[in-house]
């Protein structure tokens, strides 16, 4: 049946397109924001509610009102109205779990960045010539770095900074299974070694967001010295971003490159089920017995909790999932309780066999080792056993 898969190049617009895509990405954050103001509306002075469908079917009274709106065709602008949509669902979701609801906002000029054309209308993929048809704007010169495989059915159009952006979402995507090399592997995320493996590989590469903390904080002072509305402050603002930029970069390539060196080597590949979003959440006020606030580390859990955000766990478990899932390799997650404090070789467990961040010394029989290869031989383990269920089961 095949995949669905999104590639995504980038486009070089010379400067006449470029100032079309800038007046497109005006045009539909206007779209946007008054497509909110109606369903905010239509909720406060008559308590209904605005759904898509009756939107789009308000586009026709736009084109005898602000015909240049629809000028880059219709498609981009169900796009942009199904992105609010999708903002509006995200709400409900949120509230119906009880977390903190987010109401869709306005947006600014810096929180529109994106353009959606949800269906094969209004642009065409000219593969052989390298070019992107966008309905009034032209053929859009795109780096086609890699095959695009599979049946082309809409795109996104991003601008970060000065560059651009497309993504290609495909649907139909035939798998590319890879040969069998009959190992299998454990993966202990963390820290200081961002994988550890159980075969006794370290990968200690990453912590590229520690690495540019202080030319960020720079930029950060420099942003802040400047006046609200000025040319200056936009280039400021300008130059933190691309700190940023330049950051998520360095992550996403290392994790690329990690995964697709795990899933070329392994039949199996294990991992923790971490819960990374409960493990950045803040620790509670400690009330003394005079009714004050005591010290409850908040400090040293700050510092852990950008740590743990540089290291990009979430990003490396998303990219093994679907590369593995593409060359047809096991991916099995486990439980983590206990993988750090239990002995691999013995299957002792004890909080004291953990010596250090780094020392593992078993209490029981002695077997030393690193601390993550230990923990991540445990892994293994644990994902052999899983799977051994599975297929008895």
């Amino acid at each position: 049946m095949g995949q669905c898969r999104t590639f995504q190049f980038g486009i070089h617009p010379i400067c006449k397109q470029a100032i079309a895509l800038d007046r497109v990405l005006r045009l539909q954050r206007e779209l946007y924001n008054a497509a909110l103001e109606a369903r905010r509306g239509a909720w406060r002075w008559e308590r209904r509610s605005v759904s898509y469908f009756q939107e789009c079917r308000s586009l026709t009274e736009l084109r005898g009102a602000r015909p240049e709106v629809l000028e880059f065709g219709g498609t981009v602008c169900r796009g942009t109205l199904t992105r609010l949509d999708r903002a509006f669902d995200s709400f409900f979701e949120r509230c119906q779990r009880g977390e903190k609801p987010g109401y869709p906002r306005f947006k600014s000029r810096s929180r529109f960045n994106s353009l959606q054309w949800d269906d094969t209308k209004g642009w065409k993929l000219k593969a052989d010539v390298r070019r992107l048809h966008l309905h009034g704007i032209g053929d859009v010169r795109v780096h086609l770095h890699r095959e695009v495989t599979g049946t082309p059915k809409a795109i996104t159009v991003k601008r970060e900074g000065r560059r651009w952006f497309v993504s290609i979402r495909c649907v139909g995507v035939e798998p590319t299974p890879l040969a069998p090399t009959g190992r299998e592997v454990g993966i202990d995320l963390g820290i200081v070694n961002l994988v550890a493996t159980s075969d006794g590989e370290l990968i200690d590469e990453g912590r590229f967001g520690r690495n540019a903390a202080a030319a960020l904080a720079r930029a950060q002072r420099d942003l802040k010295r400047k006046q609200r509305g000025s040319n200056r402050r936009r280039r400021a603002v300008e130059r933190v971003a691309q700190h940023h930029r330049r950051v998520r970069n360095q992550r996403r390539d290392l994790a690329h490159k990690v995964s697709r060196q795990l899933v070329n080597d392994f039949d199996l590949i294990v991992l923790e089920d971490l819960k990374v979003a409960n493990m950045l959440r803040r620790p509670k006020p400690r009330l003394g017995p005079n009714g004050t606030f005591e010290p409850n580390g908040a400090k040293a859990k700050s510092g852990l909790n950008r740590s743990i955000q540089d290291a990009g766990w979430g990003q490396l478990t998303w990219m093994l999932a679907y590369k593995a899932e593409d060359a047809g390799r096991e991916l099995h997650i486990v439980a983590p309780q206990f993988t750090s404090q239990r002995c691999s070789r013995c299957e002792h467990t004890d909080e004291a066999s953990r010596r250090s961040q780094a020392v593992f010394r078993c209490t029981a029989c002695g077997f030393e080792a690193h601390a993550d290869i230990n923990a991540a031989c445990n892994v293994l383990w644990a994902g052999r056993a899983q799977r051994a269920l599975a297929r008895a089961g």
